[in-house]
């Protein structure tokens, strides 16, 4: 017997609890915040660097407009996954979120990190003095305790979401979401190039040398480069599609065998950060009816959505289990209870 049921659906949305409890609101203030912060850095810096010339002051002023640029990509990312699902979509838009976080990553990478080397290596092979060093020191100041508002504002909603006993950066790494990661990320980053480009311009000013501020230059591309990487392969991850969290793939194994079925083997998928696809094959009793094998996977969804509410899209389909001999079609696909 291998009947497959129709599969189960609620409509498409963002609102329910994804990895750790994530919610469908992708860290909108946390990205809000960071866009707020990088517009008004990235004018204080060009500003800085039209009076001293440090040529890390420039690299910080690209690296927070390409930053505010990253943050208006992850809203309309946002935006345009709350698209109601068509026919050419049938599963709706949920992976355009992934698809402008990997489009920041890019940006990040070219925009922020090679320009930043590529200015650094140039006033290294010609470097320059260093003028009103103190409008520069001034700024970097300031920026940095913007930067460290953003930072905080990201901690503080990635700690609602996040397990208590989960790192920040096992975080970043398993996250279905990747507004949250990607703020984090950047955010850290700033920290980390202010600090390099303080240690540029300072040095700089205190010995008359502007290769200090080259090299404080050639080190916030470097870190830029580093963190567009890690994203590209996370968000590469997600867009080639991500399976349930082991926990929750767990919760959806407990609720299937809570009932009168058993999981022979199942698979999921993450339509998006908030929904999930679940496909299971159950093992039913023999003389089982067709009415009676209906209402218990009835009651399977309902379990499953109970424990898992992101579990949006069900398939289950009804077989009998093959004695250990006769199992080998569905041992690649065994997921134990």
């Amino acid at each position: 017997m291998s009947t497959q049921t129709t599969p189960s659906t609620e409509p498409t949305g963002h609102g329910g609890a994804g990895h750790g409890g994530e919610g469908g609101h992708g860290g909108t203030t946390a990205i809000i915040a960071a866009l707020l912060a990088n517009l008004g850095i990235a004018v204080a810096k060009f500003v800085a660097f039209a009076v001293t010339g440090a040529s890390s002051m420039l690299a910080e002023a690209i690296h927070s407009l390409a930053d505010s640029g990253n943050q208006v990509l992850l809203l309309v990312g946002g935006r345009r996954a709350q698209r109601a699902a068509t026919p050419e979509h049938q599963f709706g838009y949920g992976r355009d979120r992934y698809i402008y976080a990997f489009i920041v990553s890019i940006v990040l990478f070219t925009v922020g990190g090679l320009f930043a080397v590529y200015e650094g290596v140039h006033k290294l092979l010609h470097p320059e003095e260093v003028e009103s060093p103190a409008w520069a020191l001034g700024v970097l100041v300031i920026a940095l305790l913007l930067e460290g508002f953003s930072l905080r504002t990201a901690i503080k909603e990635t700690n609602e979401v996040k397990s208590p006993r989960e790192s920040y950066w096992r975080f970043i790494r398993t996250a279905r979401a990747p507004e949250l990661p990607v703020v984090l990320l950047e955010d850290t980053a700033a920290l980390l190039g202010l600090v390099f480009a303080l240690f540029g311009v300072g040095v700089a000013a205190m010995t008359g040398n502007g290769i200090y501020d080259g090299l404080g230059t050639v080190a916030i591309g470097l870190l830029l480069l580093v963190v567009a990487v890690i994203l590209a392969v996370e968000t590469k991850s997600l867009l080639l599609g991500e399976s349930a969290t082991p926990e929750d793939q767990r919760k959806i194994v407990a609720a299937l065998d809570a009932g009168r079925f058993s999981v022979i083997h199942m698979r999921t998928l993450h339509l998006g950060p908030d929904e999930i696809l679940v496909a299971a094959k159950i093992a039913v009793e023999h003389d089982d009816t067709a009415a009676g094998i209906a209402r218990g996977i009835d009651d399977a969804e309902r379990r499953i959505r109970d424990a898992v509410p992101t579990a949006r899209v069900i398939y289950l389909e009804p077989d009998l289990r093959r004695p250990a001999g006769r199992a080998g079609q569905d041992a690649a696909g065994t997921h134990g209870a």
